[in-house]
């Protein structure tokens, strides 16, 4: 790896905590400076906007959280087990390092639906492949006779990542973790469930 790439991976890593928290809009090229210690002109000699540090940020932070829960994932021998770490993770998020501000995916959707096309996209994207990721697992499950054959893996997957991202929302919101783990016990239930 080049010295260039290395400072371009630096000042992602440094400011991905700060767009997850403050958001693009609210994030200056001040913060930016801070988080990094570099100069303006050092920062601009790697990106060419705020913008396209914005959308290297959430890539960032979307992996950390992605790889966080494959981590625990790949620890747990079925598929049920491996579905059950979601609500496992999610009941205790505020103290995981890897959400540090919250789930980027929410986050940018709530921000950037009308008013940073390219970090929408971004965040639609994201949504998307983990919401496929999840159906391939119940569809693995079926196919290994773990799961019922009349689990509709489309269904549960739109599901679990609207319950985990709703309960988060609202958890953030009124600063509660009650209604967020009386969610969480109820996906744990229907994840049971799917068990055959």
């Amino acid at each position: 790896m080049t010295k260039a790439e290395k400072t371009r991976e630096f000042i992602v890593a440094k400011t991905a905590t700060v767009f997850n928290e403050k958001g693009f809009a609210g994030t200056s090229f001040n913060d930016l400076i801070t988080s990094t210690g570099l100069s303006k002109g050092c920062i601009y000699g790697h990106f060419e906007s705020k913008d396209e540090i914005a959308l290297a940020a959430f890539d960032y932070n979307r992996n950390r959280i992605s790889n966080y829960f494959d981590s625990q994932m790949i620890q747990k021998d079925t598929i049920i087990n491996q579905l059950l770490v979601y609500p496992q993770i999610i009941r205790r998020f505020p103290s995981i390092p890897a959400w540090q501000g919250g789930c980027p995916i929410l986050n940018t959707s709530t921000e950037a639906d009308d008013t940073h096309i390219s970090l929408k996209q971004k965040a639609a994207e994201a949504l998307s492949l983990w919401q496929d990721k999840i159906e391939n697992q119940i569809k693995r499950g079926i196919e290994s006779k773990e799961i019922k054959m009349d689990v509709n893996p489309k269904e549960i997957a739109i599901l679990i990542v609207y319950l985990i991202e709703s309960a988060v929302m609202q958890a953030k919101v009124s600063g509660s973790m009650s209604n967020l783990r009386i969610a969480m016990d109820f996906l744990e239930k229907t994840i049971k469930n799917l068990s055959s």
